[in-house]
């Protein structure tokens, strides 16, 4: 929301807001942007005939004191995906749909349109490199990029976005149940990605995983009358922890790894070449792309250890990234931690759909903070349920900063990849300055030992209460 308030602003309309609790980096941004409201909360008086309409985002309940005042004063009200609709009408709109990998496939286009001067409109979920904001509104593109989520598009509209955004090219990258609170089984979410197929406007284009079993059996059985093109992962070898793709070119080396990527790098490809942009072209300017943020994003790396983060929050998507480290890191020690924070982790059904997702790493650590498990679900979580539903007895299972922020401090491996998988913040650990210090303990002790011959033992007792 703050990025099309800040993408509004600069398009020339008078842009004003409210939220009663808002952090960084949204807040730093509408500072910097002079849009950052005088005081947090909802105050109905702003609401006035003057203005021209509301934008309702999903955090505003249907209580909610100006929506309210916005409904009764007949104030033209849109959610987030209509709006996008109805300023791209003209547009050309290419939406990015899919269980997962939707950010990232957005992500690759627009690396690769903005590497060729090809600049379009766009709507994206998370940052890349070369972009100063993820919202892009204008008068002079015909075309529009939109990441399509499937989740509801506001608190008096429960439809899914991508419903809203009648697709000129479509792409969907697979399916994986997800969203339980809003879509209560498999088969009402599958749902969801049918209506999407629908949605696309006659004689438009679907660009699909051929891979995905469901998914292609979906697009084949359709009757709506448009292009089907299908892709997969490319192809491509892995050497040294550096994934090579084989190209008409030769051998590429790129910056990202992984089953999924290499599937989105398909997908991505096939929207670019629509949009006339060569196959050789792309994979020259795809070499450079070093993926979207929290999206096996490394934070870190020294000669012995690499920190991995990722935006993993559903039973696939932990797998899929779990998966992609072990495979590129076959020889050293993988550390998996993943918190449990939406809405469907805390499912006591739901929960199950974890069962073997962590089987590949060699030490697995899921984490829940205990106070946004009180606010968000009455399940009671326990060492033993998130054991049984991962099937797994080994796995380690932390619900406190502190309890995490030691585990972090008591890591003694010297060959290791520590990968960090949430839709959250970790209770907002600093696992940087953690391990940090343990760079800066090594020195001291060192110097100590050649210093003052103090023994390995006494050096460990240090480590551990210090």
């Amino acid at each position: 929301m703050h990025n099309l308030a800040i993408a509004l602003k600069n398009s020339g309309c008078i842009v004003s807001g409210s939220d009663d609790k808002i952090y960084n980096p949204s807040r730093d941004r509408l500072i910097a942007n002079d849009l950052l409201p005088e005081k947090g909360g909802w105050f109905p008086e702003k609401i006035t005939n003057d203005i021209d309409y509301v934008i309702l985002g999903m955090h505003a309940k249907k209580d909610n004191l100006e929506l309210v005042k916005a409904q009764n004063i007949g104030c033209k009200i849109y959610s987030y995906p209509e709006l996008i609709y109805e300023i791209s009408q003209n547009k050309t709109r290419i939406v990015i749909g899919g269980s997962h990998g939707k950010t990232t496939v957005t992500s690759m286009i627009l690396h690769v349109l903005n590497s060729h001067n090809n600049v379009i409109d766009y709507l994206l979920g998370a940052s890349i490199e070369g972009f100063d904001n993820m919202v892009s509104i204008s008068d002079s593109s015909d075309f529009i990029l939109i990441e399509g989520d499937e989740y509801l598009s506001s608190p008096i509209d429960l439809t899914p976005k991508f419903h809203k955004y009648k697709a000129n090219i479509a792409v969907i990258t697979g399916i994986a149940w997800d969203h339980i609170n809003v879509f209560p089984n498999f088969e009402n979410y599958v749902l969801q990605f049918e209506k999407f197929i629908e949605s696309i406007v006659d004689g438009g284009v679907l660009v699909y995983n051929e891979e995905d079993v469901l998914l292609k059996k979906l697009v084949l059985e359709s009757n709506k009358p448009i292009r089907k093109i299908a892709y997969s992962k490319c192809n491509h070898f892995n050497i040294d922890g550096i994934t090579y793709l084989e190209s008409d070119e030769g051998e590429i080396p790129i910056k990202i790894f992984g089953k999924h990527n290499l599937s989105n790098l398909g997908a991505a490809q096939k929207i670019c070449s629509l949009l006339g942009i060569f196959e050789n072209d792309f994979y020259n300017s795809i070499s450079e792309f070093k993926g979207a943020s929290k999206r096996l994003e490394l934070i870190y790396k020294d000669n012995s250890k690499s920190i991995f983060k990722d935006f993993a929050h559903s039973p696939s998507k932990l797998l899929a990234s779990l998966n992609a480290v072990k495979n590129q890191f076959s020889n050293k020690q993988i550390i998996a931690l993943y918190e449990l924070h939406t809405f469907s982790s805390f499912h006591s059904e739901f929960i199950k759909e974890y069962n073997g997702c962590m089987d590949s790493a060699d030490i697995k650590v899921v984490y829940y903070d205990i106070e946004v498990l009180q606010k968000r679900s009455k399940t009671i979580i326990s060492r033993e349920l998130i054991q049984n539903s991962f099937n797994d007895n080994e796995i380690i299972v932390l619900n406190n900063k502190k309890n995490l922020s030691d585990f972090i401090k008591d890591i003694n491996s010297e060959n290791y990849i520590l990968l960090l998988m949430s839709s959250g913040s970790f209770s907002s650990v600093d696992f940087l300055s953690l391990i940090n210090r343990w760079k800066i303990w090594k020195i001291f002790f060192l110097i100590l030992t050649i210093q003052y011959g103090i023994s390995k033992k006494t050096l460990l007792w240090l480590l551990k209460n210090y």
